[in-house]
């Protein structure tokens, strides 16, 4: 309704500048054609203005409008880059240093829920990064509202609610935006003004919008920082699964070895030694795929060791480049632990074949055995929310690849994730399905190469 209405004042003020130019042109005419000089002079000035006033109306809105569009979108590609890290004390002088020109006011200032992380204007001694927030400022952070207010002191402690279009003096007027994350109050965004008549609805409009964006950009902050913690937690939580078995297990066969085979013990250790060491260094970072395949093996070498050399046999195939691949952590080894650990008959060895090539724009990455397998009812519930404790004849499986696939998932995003082809007595195998893995590693040689060869051209010349 406001839209229709607004046009329409718009096509009215425009019949009417029409009406306008052509009274004042017949004015015009007549007083050439009367010889009358000031009633040509009259005309002729009135229409100049007509003209101008017309000009400005109606040209200068679409511009302003146009103008005022790409200022909030460089705003916001400006701010978000800094609001990436949260309310720091560096990210929000920047921050206000960025929006002081986007507004009337004398000053900017970004609060968190306790004190002033940041201020950028006039008086900066009046408003010290640090110092405790407000009466105003508390109320904004308790109600979550905009709030207007007029401060007889710099503290801001002797104030009262401001009221548009009234005369208030006082020494400093503001509007105070509450910054919101899911409804939860973080900080505030403080806006100071000199005159109480600087206030008008423009301000405002304005600084609900600043509010608003920042409040949106440290959502999405908020949110990927939330994915980060979980994907950390679940690589600690399938850590905390499978390294107790594990290390028991390992210590028991290395402790044996000492006293039957000490130099295979002494190297066992080492290798033992290794393994828990890049098991340990920053579980939760991406590594390439083949960093994971040699702690895989270092895994399997272990293993070797308690069972037998004899009761498991590994093939691994990796075509060329796809081990350069970033990807989580800990992303193949639980795989072939799983194996190990369920797949593996009483007698009779355990073939583990990894295989790792591109497919189009994605990498699979497959980890194929010959043990017990699983029936298909099994098999299709082991990435469900609880899989059976019967899925591998020893429980635990389901909770690994259900970790495994949602971490695939989120690093790799669409069109990734694990399959899982098994038949009960031949063999289980599991495929990783890393999307556009493949075309991403194209890219960034692509890329290198680029560069190299600029390089070279720049050496030579």
């Amino acid at each position: 309704m406001r839209s229709w209405f607004a046009h329409h004042r718009s096509f009215t003020v425009r019949i009417a500048l029409i009406v306008g130019v052509v009274v004042l042109l017949l004015l015009l005419s007549l007083g050439i054609a009367n010889e009358d000089i000031i009633a040509t002079m009259i005309s002729g000035a009135g229409l100049a203005v007509v003209i101008v006033i017309g000009g400005t109306i109606l040209l200068v809105p679409d511009a302003a409008r146009l103008q005022a569009t790409e200022r909030t979108l460089m705003m916001a590609s400006n701010t978000l880059e800094h609001v990436r890290g949260g309310l720091t004390a560096e990210s929000c002088n920047i921050i206000c240093q960025l929006l002081l020109p986007e507004t009337s006011a004398a000053g900017v200032a970004i609060t968190d829920t306790e004190k002033v992380v940041a201020y950028a204007g006039e008086l900066p001694a009046d408003f010290p990064p640090g110092s405790s927030n407000t009466a105003p400022t508390r109320e904004v952070l308790g109600s979550k509202r905009v709030e207007t207010f007029v401060a007889m002191d710099s503290s801001d402690q002797n104030y009262r609610p401001f009221i548009l279009g009234a005369e208030q003096p006082g020494r400093s007027f503001g509007i105070i935006v509450p910054l919101l994350i899911q409804d939860r109050a973080v900080g505030t965004i403080k806006l100071y003004y000199h005159q109480g008549v600087q206030i008008d609805r423009t301000q405002l409009a304005i600084a609900k919008g600043i509010g608003e964006l920042l409040s949106t950009q440290l959502s999405a902050y908020e949110l990927d920082r939330q994915a980060e913690l979980t994907a950390r937690a679940e690589v600690k939580a399938l850590q905390a699964q499978i390294n107790p078995h594990f290390l028991f297990n390992s210590l028991n066969t290395i402790a044996s070895l000492t006293r039957t085979d000490p130099t295979k013990a002494r190297d066992l250790l080492r290798e033992f030694s290794v393994y828990f060491r890049r098991t340990l260094d920053n579980p939760e970072t991406s590594i390439p795929l083949s960093s994971e395949l040699e702690q895989t093996l270092r895994y399997l070498n272990i293993e070797k060791a308690r069972f037998g050399e004899d009761r498991i046999i590994v093939s691994e195939s990796v075509q060329d480049g796809c081990g350069d691949v970033l990807v989580p952590a800990f992303l193949v080894q639980p795989i072939v632990e799983n194996a190990v650990r369920h797949a593996m008959r009483d007698e009779g060895p355990l073939h583990i074949a990894i295989d790792v090539a591109a497919d189009a724009s994605d990498i699979l990455v497959s980890v194929t055995d010959d043990g017990m397998g699983m029936d298909e009812e099994v098999a299709a519930s082991v990435l469900e929310e609880t899989a059976p404790p019967s899925s591998t004849g020893g429980g635990g499986t389901g909770i690994a690849l259900k970790n495994v696939a949602e971490r695939v998932q989120r690093f790799f995003g669409e069109g990734s994730g694990v399959d899982i082809v098994s038949k009960l007595g031949e063999g289980t195998c599991v495929t990783l399905r890393l999307g556009g893995a493949a075309k991403l590693l194209a890219e960034r040689d692509a890329g290198t190469e680029a560069s190299e060869t600029a390089d070279l051209l720049a050496t030579l010349e």
